[in-house]
């Protein structure tokens, strides 16, 4: 395999963007990536998108979207894993490049849900129809199922999980493509209106619409594009069972675990030299769990690391310097592709007021459903 190289990013603003389509969204976020590599060509396309067929009535996305792009006849494929579309989408690419089938390709991510009047319901085609769409199982049903499972576990409480909203929202009001950029209190996160008990609103991603991309190449070629490559040195792609009642302990997310330790074994990196972050906080309870299946914390310290400051800018593990998809936003097919471009940005020193001093080792973890699958990158400064 040869090693693989991010060498260029490109990025929407996230938010109800009202006055552009999908297709409008994911060119721009397309054109900025190769204007900044210089680039007038690709080999390859992926697109990381879930439900577009659903939110706007379109599918076959790969040759729609090469052809707005200009360059129709390239090879072009939509990836889709539900909200790890993303980063699916990422991982095709790196194969793609790592086997010698390509040489220069795009991992890009797009979807724009505000155009739909029913965005819960095509959401929860991304959970188990029979066992638990049927029966009336919304997301926000199954995150709050997970939750409670953690309280009675670990004794988590429901000020833990207001106090990763609120780390997260501080950390968005600094970025200026996030869809919130404002911080909230812990008073406001815990008088916001029930949504499935114990969540509330602020313990929950918006629906958002956005596209973003990134630019692969062989290491070897990446100065051709950049001064400043970063390597992909770690992959990881796991599944779990699809219905939460299938699962040994719906507390602990078992795909997260184990798409992790896969990255961690390629890339030769343990968990503790991790810097920076960006993983799947859906609902506030999903980046407890996660930060403990990734392994940075104990099982049962997820709830604390938030509210001590572990996983805060300046903490131990800056976790979702982005603001995350609590308060950066959440389209779910671009958010994979948009987690890679912060620590792509975090490793190029080029994060400004979010920067991680120093930063020179990153991760991006993008789950799919209710932890039914699971993408974990892991970066390092070339």
């Amino acid at each position: 395999m040869r090693e693989v190289a991010v060498v260029a990013a490109g990025m929407t603003r996230f938010g109800e963007l009202w006055q552009s389509s999908l297709r409008d969204l994911w060119v721009d976020a397309a054109l900025e990536t190769l204007a900044n590599a210089r680039a007038d060509h690709v080999d390859a396309i992926f697109v990381g998108n879930m439900s577009a067929g659903q939110f706007v009535g379109q599918e076959h996305l790969g040759p729609l979207l090469a052809d707005q792009l200009g360059m129709r006849g390239t090879a072009a494929v939509r990836v889709e894993s539900a909200c790890a579309s993303g980063g699916a989408a990422l991982r095709a690419a790196f194969a793609e490049v790592a086997s010698g089938l390509s040489d220069l390709v795009l991992a890009s991510g797009v979807e724009k849900m505000t155009d739909s009047t029913d965005v819960t319901e095509v959401l929860a085609s991304a959970a188990d129809q029979e066992l638990e769409v049927y029966h009336g199982v919304t997301f926000p049903g199954l995150y709050a199922m997970i939750a409670r499972a953690h309280m009675h576990q670990y004794g988590t409480t429901e000020e833990d999980l207001a106090w990763v909203a609120v780390k997260n929202h501080r950390h968005g009001a600094k970025n200026p493509r996030a869809q919130f950029r404002r911080e909230v209190t812990l008073d406001d996160v815990m008088g916001s209106s029930l949504v499935a008990e114990p969540l509330r609103l602020l313990h929950c991603s918006p629906v958002s619409d956005g596209a973003a991309a990134v630019l692969l190449c062989p290491l070897a070629d990446a100065k051709r594009y950049t001064d400043r490559p970063v390597k992909i040195i770690g992959s990881g792609l796991a599944t779990s069972a699809m219905a939460l009642s299938d699962r040994a302990n719906i507390a602990d997310l078992d795909a997260v675990e184990r798409s992790a330790q896969r990255a961690y074994k390629m890339s030769g990196v343990v968990p503790a030299r991790m810097q920076v972050v960006e993983l799947h906080d859906c609902f506030t309870i999903a980046e407890i769990c996660c930060v403990e299946a990734l392994g940075l914390v104990q099982r049962g310290q997820g709830g604390a690391a938030a509210r001590s400051g572990c996983t805060a800018l300046g903490g131990r593990f800056p976790v979702n310097t982005s603001g995350g998809l609590k308060a950066k936003g959440h389209p779910v097919g671009a958010t994979g592709i948009a987690q890679v471009i912060e620590i792509f940005e975090q490793l190029r020193g080029e994060a400004g007021e979010r920067q991680v001093e120093g930063a020179g080792i990153g991760m991006a973890q993008n789950m799919g459903g209710s932890g039914a699958s699971s993408v974990v990158h892991i970066f390092a400064r070339a």
